[in-house]
């Protein structure tokens, strides 16, 4: 039986599976919402648990609980065929700092660039040292989105 994301509960909120919250690797939602048998055996493989149980039981990333290191084995522990090589590149995500940034209220706060290990986070020098992400060194990794006190960083699919 395929999963129908529009026939979810109808009094609640619906999130639905997204490009957004796939994991890296996967050849597209479309394919992912076919194929994937929500064993969980990527969300047992992740080191890093950050693959959690998401809508219709679809496993997804919540980089709220720390960051992806691309070590592949989500892509390597699924029997499916849903996910492309891990030698490719994982996936187009990007961080993206949205207006709750503490910067836009002239308030000192740097977490998202101390935690960005590939150094695409700078401060623009000026009176308030605003984010701003180098989209070229970006992983999309999310390492820089739990550190954040207000919630001002999403990793999204860059198209």
């Amino acid at each position: 039986m395929k999963f129908d994301a529009n026939k979810r509960s109808l009094f609640r909120v619906k999130k639905e599976i997204t490009i957004d919250n796939l994991l890296p690797w996967v050849i597209d939602a479309d394919v992912f919402l076919d194929k994937c048998s929500q064993c969980g055996d990527c969300i047992n493989a992740c080191p890093e648990k950050i693959i959690i149980n998401g809508d219709g039981g679809f496993p997804t990333i919540n980089f709220e609980l720390g960051e992806c290191d691309f070590c592949g084995l989500c892509a390597e522990s699924c029997k499916e065929p849903i996910f492309s090589a891990v030698t490719e590149v994982p996936w187009q995500k990007k961080a993206l700092i949205n207006e709750t940034c503490l910067a836009n209220q002239n308030i000192y706060c740097r977490s998202c660039a101390e935690s960005c290990e590939s150094q695409a986070l700078t401060f623009q020098i000026g009176i308030n040292a605003v984010p701003k992400i180098d989209l070229q060194l970006c992983t999309g990794c999310g390492a820089c989105v739990a550190p954040c006190p207000v919630t001002a960083i999403d990793v999204k699919e860059l198209k």
